[in-house]
């Protein structure tokens, strides 16, 4: 009975009424896609290569405004993709970490800027491309596919002994950290954007506005922090594949 009654008060709380996971659909035959995740992507995509188009429309010599501002964001990936990968073979993935950070980061924070859930379509809201899981999961499986192609192109099939060393036991265990690794990329980033989101919107149905802006600022900050942390894993991730195992790459030098 006290369960019941606690139920039952809880239904009737306001804040119950908050639906997640509400989806605008578009039907392409058998498949369905999810319309606002496609929306909201596309309005990230379309920022940053205009943001790409004005910064190298009229290269100076002695950069100014955007073209500094992206210089910076590119020294910024460079450095970080050299860090991770190392001096030798950092080079050809620089764009793809880079690609990974940016969309990671400007998805973050138009969560956190733009009021999306003001913005109505039928049967759902918006909300940033990274507050869908689909979306996370999405850029693990990239992550994945970059590592085990960075690690074949290298090693060929010898790539694969590294499931069965130093002994053939542990190879359920290596087959199990493959598919680990997509799984806490996707889940860490979903999580904590949903959830700085959720916090957000709690605090402007119960205070003013004026109160949760702290909270605001500091949900800035921890996207901007997910979005290093998993291009970092990212990084890190595709060095462990072209790094090896065993003495391969001490024979190599």
């Amino acid at each position: 009975m006290e369960m019941s009654s606690f139920l039952n008060a809880l239904n009737s709380f306001p804040l119950a009424k908050l639906e997640v996971g509400n989806h605008f659909y578009w039907q392409l035959g058998n498949l369905k896609l999810h319309g606002q995740v496609f929306l909201t992507s596309w309005f990230v995509i379309l920022l940053l290569v205009g943001a790409s188009i004005a910064a190298t429309r009229n290269i100076q010599r002695v950069p100014s405004g955007i073209q500094n501002f992206m210089e910076y964001a590119l020294d910024f990936i460079r450095d970080l993709t050299r860090n991770q990968i190392g001096e030798k073979e950092y080079r050809p993935w620089v764009p793809f970490v880079g690609t990974l950070f940016l969309f990671i980061f400007v998805s973050n924070w138009s969560g956190a800027l733009i009021p999306w859930k003001i913005i109505r379509i039928p049967g759902s809201e918006l909300a940033a491309p990274t507050n869908d899981i689909n979306t996370t999961v999405a850029l693990a499986l990239l992550t994945s596919l970059a590592y085990f192609y960075a690690g074949f192109k290298k090693r060929g099939l010898g790539y694969f002994a590294k499931y069965i060393e130093p002994t053939p036991i542990l190879l359920p265990i290596a087959v199990l950290e493959d598919f680990t690794k997509p799984l806490s990329l996707s889940f860490r980033l979903f999580g904590n954007i949903l959830a700085d989101e959720l916090v957000v919107a709690v605090l402007v149905l119960l205070v003013p506005l004026f109160v949760p802006l702290p909270v605001m600022a500091l949900g800035l900050f921890t996207s901007a922090i997910q979005a290093l942390v998993f291009a970092t894993l990212a990084a890190a991730y595709i060095h462990e594949a072209l790094e090896g195992h065993g003495g391969e790459e001490h024979e190599e030098h």
